[in-house]
């Protein structure tokens, strides 16, 4: 794990990059405890659903350490009941933190499942083999990730403008990013490539995160206000858009950063491809359809005020969805680690997900 990751584990912490505060400044965070992770997820100082994900499974390594140490602490031996219960207590407080992501809920029931694998040894072996494990899905991330951007360049040509929305870059993620991914994989190929980025209304993760990286990868990226996107489509601007994606129905419906069913419907209407790129850990198979899935309303702050200045009359009510639902057919393509998933319907999602994947 290299120190210039935005998540930084240092065997008994966590660092996270503030990513409220990019581009003006990088602060990082210490999180010492399960509970201080779980704030800096529902504050969105680590934001990003694969990038949830990773944070979650060092969580679950320091609730163990927590819940470990506290044996000592009373003088009792260990109990792997209680330590049992205690874990998955942990777990779930973490998983309704930001209920729309299923990587919170996979990466934390993948570290529940390896510690029942390994009750059997000794406290000091549970922590070492629970670290190894959510360091192992921060290693398959990137690896996932860059297997996706492999994938999605091919539907990338010279000269090609691509218009994402909100940040599924490397801040997104564990260092590489999904739908930036596919566009760094496709500019690392020599092509000649350009980025419209949405501003992303209201936590402008697209002005403030998405151009923070395309600038600093050297790629062109011009900034616009979200209601321009249908201007820019139907001026003939824009080539494909690509975005990512918190949730992923069993019928191919997507949940992603609210805004980006706008955008599918302006895509389909203009003749322009729409792509999501997705990791096979975001599928989830135990939602029917997009009408399933639970979106999370945030702070009305996050609209009525920018940086502590308010933007609307005082006392004004608030509507604030973080995500919208994106119909399968208006999906030309799912971009996975395992291959593109074209036209995705419950069929083709059933299928590709008996095989594995591959």
């Amino acid at each position: 794990m290299g120190g210039a990751s935005h998540i930084q584990w240092e065997g008994n912490l966590l660092k996270l990059l503030d990513q409220r505060f990019l581009p003006e400044k990088e602060d990082y965070l210490e999180c010492h405890t399960h509970l201080d992770v779980q704030h800096c997820i529902r504050d969105m100082i680590v934001r990003g659903a694969p990038a949830i994900g990773v944070a979650a499974g060092f969580a679950m390594v320091l609730a163990a350490r927590f819940i470990i140490q506290s044996f000592h602490g009373k003088n009792t031996a260990f109990s792997w009941l209680d330590f049992e219960t205690q874990l998955i207590e942990a777990g779930d407080s973490l998983k309704n933190t930001r209920p729309t992501a299923v990587n919170l809920s996979w990466a934390v029931d993948r570290m529940l499942i390896k510690s029942l694998a390994i009750k059997d040894k000794s406290p000091e072996r549970l922590l070492e083999e629970m670290e190894q494990e959510a360091k192992n899905i921060f290693d398959e991330d990137i690896e996932v990730n860059k297997k996706i951007g492999e994938w999605g360049s091919t539907l990338i040509h010279d000269n090609f403008t691509i218009l994402t929305h909100c940040n599924a870059g490397a801040l997104a993620t564990a260092g590489y990013g999904t739908a930036l991914g596919v566009i760094k994989s496709a500019f690392y190929q020599g092509k000649n490539i350009t980025v419209y980025a949405d501003e992303t209304r209201p936590f402008l993760q697209g002005s403030r995160l998405t151009a923070y990286e395309l600038q600093k990868e050297g790629i062109p990226v011009f900034v616009i206000v979200d209601g321009a996107a249908g201007y820019h489509l139907n001026k003939g601007d824009i080539n494909c858009i690509i975005v990512g994606a918190d949730r992923v129905a069993a019928n191919g419906d997507v949940a992603n950063k609210i805004g980006t069913y706008t955008l599918a419907v302006l895509a389909k209407e203009n003749n322009v491809p729409f792509y999501a790129a997705v990791p096979f850990s975001t599928i989830d198979m135990s939602i029917g359809c997009g009408k399933e899935i639970i979106v999370e309303e945030r702070d009305s702050q996050e609209i009525t005020h920018l940086k502590g200045i308010p933007l609307t009359p005082r006392g004004v009510k608030v509507k604030n969805p973080s995500f919208d639902i994106t119909p399968s057919n208006l999906i030309t393509a799912l971009i996975t680690e395992y291959g593109i998933i074209y036209n995705p319907n419950e069929k083709k999602m059933q299928q590709f997900v008996e095989k594995g994947g591959g």
